[in-house]
């Protein structure tokens, strides 16, 4: 049995995108890489491949990356504790690392949130 947009709750969707499993059933896998997302679900037969997150899976790695990166940057001087360029070459590989991780979570959230609001994003004609 699986479930509809209007069973599942929108935080429920996007928590089982988050850990990339299918918003639907929670059981099959979201994604068949590390950033491309199944054309069906393995286990339920719901359809993903309409569903497009486009830009708001890297907007929101940058958002949340942001609220991360700059009090840590203003807080924690780490030139105090090491030259200027290992400082900067450690705070890039530091965000580079978080952004490579929470952007596959990202777009789950996103696929979750747009496959629970069937936002397809094709046009809609009201008649």
């Amino acid at each position: 049995m699986t479930s509809s947009p209007k069973e599942t709750t929108l935080r429920k969707a996007a928590e089982r995108g988050a850990l990339g499993r299918c918003p639907c059933c929670g059981k099959g896998q979201l994604f068949a890489r590390f950033l491309k997302q199944v054309e069906n679900c393995a286990s339920c037969g719901e359809a993903f491949g309409a569903l497009r997150a486009d830009d708001a899976a890297p907007w929101l790695t940058i958002i949340v990356l942001g609220h991360v990166f700059l009090p840590l940057a203003f807080l924690l001087d780490l030139e105090v504790m090491m030259p200027r360029w290992l400082a900067l070459t450690s705070w890039s590989v530091v965000f580079t690392l978080l952004a490579v991780v929470m952007l596959p979570r990202a777009k789950g959230i996103m696929l979750g949130v747009l496959w629970q609001t069937k936002a397809t994003g094709e046009p809609t004609i009201i008649r």
